[in-house]
């Protein structure tokens, strides 16, 4: 995909075609935030008191993730502002949505809406970006991780899908932090310290058996299926000068009762075209993006999109190519060669990273080479 146009672009095109309640807010979705919050703390309560066997505790944990789960992609939905649109009861209602995943919402908005979705695959910009070669060159635990074998670090890499999210979220605490007024500062703190404060506190309530299974389990699945739709929705996709959502974002398709509940968030696409609008109407948004754009459109079963992740580096070369520094195979991206049926790369001259010094020279041949 050679030229670009701003989701701005988009969504004037799109809008004429939508009715005007897709961009009202949709309270009623709350309903299933509730049944969640419910279900959510019947299982803690039940795995706290009860004597239960492990394997039902097992299975309890692994409903309490998937709740954590969902209530986060509510939370998503709340702080964007399309469930209500009165910004203390937004603000609210997001930061019990995101209880269980420790993320508060003036962060998350900072973070997410402000700053991921202006500057989406930006390498400078985006906080959520994957490095650049250029990058890699520069930072020393970069090139450390990459000297271990690409099989090995695939493994580790879908592994720490399970931590992921709430190690980001600590990241991004430290990172943004200093951007805040000093008058929101304890705001984003006590935002960010009180759900872990209360989870702490359940650990020496109930003791550690029972916490693994009420609060540590759950929250390392929940991280594991949220982090499987945020690790698919741009990691396959080029780095881009303009904030062009068919060219940096991919849509995935999970069957749909899974996307009931998980109110629509494999619509990916659709939501950084319409941020501000309810995920409810995004199957409609997907059919006009379809019909008006259907050879820059991006989608992907989630399986098929994990498996291209799976046997995909995460180094960008030269914007729209993804590239394995240790063994010097270049792979496609979204829109720019990357058949997720048939991934094949080409090879480059191998960059050993043996040391500090050599490295960037090493980089600065190859893509000269490159460019010739």
């Amino acid at each position: 995909m050679k030229e670009f146009h701003t989701f701005g672009w988009y969504a004037a095109r799109i809008s004429p075609h939508l009715p005007k309640k897709a961009f009202q807010p949709v309270p009623s979705r709350l309903f299933g935030g509730f049944a969640y919050l419910s279900l959510t703390i019947g299982c803690i309560l039940a795995v706290s008191l009860l004597h239960l066997h492990p394997v039902w505790n097992l299975l309890l944990a692994v409903v309490l993730g998937f709740s954590f789960a969902a209530l986060g992609f509510l939370g998503h939905e709340i702080l964007h502002g399309t469930v209500v649109r009165k910004p203390w009861l937004r603000d609210i209602l997001g930061a019990i949505a995101f209880w269980p995943l420790c993320t508060g919402p003036k962060l998350w908005r900072k973070w997410h809406n402000v700053t991921h979705h202006v500057h989406t695959q930006d390498e400078e910009m985006d906080p959520d970006a994957w490095p650049s070669l250029e990058r890699l060159a520069k930072s020393r635990l970069l090139r450390w991780v990459y000297k271990i074998p690409f099989p090995i670090r695939a493994f580790f890499a879908f592994s720490s899908l399970s931590v992921m999210f709430t190690l980001h979220s600590i990241k991004m605490l430290i990172y943004f932090f200093k951007d805040f007024q000093l008058k929101n500062r304890s705001v984003v703190l006590l935002q960010f310290f009180l759900p872990w404060s209360t989870w702490i506190g359940l650990l020496f309530f109930i003791g550690f058996e029972r916490w693994f299974f009420a609060f540590l389990l759950p929250l390392l699945i929940a991280n594991f299926i949220v982090m499987s739709y945020i690790s698919t929705n741009h990691h396959l996709n080029p780095l881009v000068p303009v904030n062009d959502p068919l060219a940096n974002s991919l849509t995935v398709t999970v069957p749909k009762w899974i996307d009931v509940l998980h109110f629509n968030f494999s619509y990916h696409t659709e939501h950084h075209l319409f941020p501000a609008m309810s995920s409810k109407y995004y199957p409609l948004v997907k059919e006009h993006i379809k019909r008006m754009w259907p050879d820059r459109y991006h989608e992907l079963p989630m399986g098929k999109a994990l498996a291209a992740l799976w046997k995909t580096p995460r180094v960008y070369y030269q914007q729209n190519e993804l590239i394995e520094p240790r063994q010097g195979h270049v792979y496609g991206s979204l829109g720019n060669g990357l058949d997720p049926e048939n991934i094949t790369y080409r090879n480059m001259e191998a960059m050993p990273f043996s040391s500090l010094e050599e490295k960037p020279i090493i980089i600065k041949k190859a893509v000269g080479k490159e460019n010739k």
